[in-house]
């Protein structure tokens, strides 16, 4: 997985798409699927456009005094990931099927 740490740009035409630009300077387009809290931590759940498989892509959201771009990082630390995971499907069972 790549390190997203790029700006966020916001589409005009809906505010749950977000393309970003990763460490290869490569832009990679999203539907954002949902934000959990976790640890005082913000996360959020992405859904790649590019994609084949459905596996969702989680990044941590880094504070910016900006409203119109952020921080996104990639996460190394599986057992985190896994935790975020799980509260995603908590918080978003009624609005997602999970396998």
């Amino acid at each position: 997985m790549s390190d997203f740490i790029e700006n966020e740009e916001i589409e005009d035409e809906n505010e749950n798409y977000i393309t970003l630009t990763d460490d290869n300077g490569e832009e990679v387009s999203f539907e954002v699927i949902g934000e959990v809290e976790y640890q005082e931590r913000y996360f959020a759940v992405l859904l790649p456009f590019d994609e084949e498989d459905d596996g969702v892509v989680i990044l941590e959201i880094m504070p910016s005094d900006d409203e119109e771009t952020g921080e996104f990082l990639s996460i190394d630390d599986e057992e985190l990931l896994q935790a975020v995971f799980e509260k995603f499907k908590k918080e978003y069972s009624g609005e997602y099927e999970f396998e």
